[in-house]
């Protein structure tokens, strides 16, 4: 009870992580396969994988964030697309090697964990874990007083998937003749948010409630759009 008391002095509500470790429960256990061993919350996630088919499995890793996309969530406090983003942008990496993905971590850093904002991001991970066939088996939270703006947090993520080493796609097989194809973005994704801030908040002094000629929703709507 003093520990806890101690931490509480100190910025940090134990009693309130614990509380919302125990809600994600439900949520993840909708990535879960046959695969994932044992429960969500230990200090090492298990995965049986299956390679079966496979003549000589390869896993791929990648690790990244969602970068300042999160100043538009901050700023329209909406929380349920950047988790998804995190997610999709982890797999479409490990994609461009041929790589199925086969697992994911999150990691999330917040001067306090809000329940409700916690929910929202957690639940766009599992969105997009059931969606991309990965399992998300483990993560971290991190209460860090001082570390962050009131209502901020920061996110990361990491994935392993795996590809047959003969379907690894290197560049090593292209040739003059390839045709090429170019698949549509649907927004920025997780790219170039810095420099779009700048211009639309900075520069042209807009607002994320600001309606633009030609754009359907807000100008924090579209930047909020989900990375596919």
């Amino acid at each position: 009870m003093d520990q806890k008391k101690a931490y509480a002095r100190a910025g940090v509500d134990v009693d309130l992580g614990n509380r919302l470790k125990g809600r994600i429960h439900r949520l993840v256990r909708q990535t879960h396969g046959p695969e994932v061993l044992g429960k969500i919350g230990g200090f090492g996630g298990l995965f049986a994988p299956n390679f079966s088919g496979m003549r000589e499995p390869v896993l791929v890793s990648s690790i990244d964030g969602v970068g300042t996309k999160l100043k538009i969530a901050f700023a329209m406090n909406r929380h349920d697309t950047v988790g998804a983003d995190l997610v999709n942008h982890c797999i479409n990496d490990i994609a461009v090697l041929g790589a199925r993905p086969l697992f994911f971590l999150d990691y999330i850093g917040a001067e306090k964990l809000e329940p409700e904002v916690f929910d929202q991001i957690l639940r766009g991970f599992t969105r997009a874990c059931r969606a991309g066939g990965c399992a998300l088996i483990g993560g971290e939270t991190a209460q860090m007083p001082g570390m962050y703006r009131r209502g901020e947090y920061d996110l990361a993520g990491c994935i392993v998937g795996v590809v047959d080493r003969a379907k690894i796609i290197d560049g090593s097989r292209i040739k003059p003749g390839d045709v090429i194809l170019g698949l549509p973005a649907n927004g920025l994704h997780t790219n170039g948010y810095s420099l779009a801030r700048k211009i639309f908040f900075e520069q042209l002094r807009l607002k994320p409630s600001s309606r633009i000629a030609g754009l359907s929703k807000s100008l924090g709507e579209e930047l909020l759009r989900q990375h596919q």
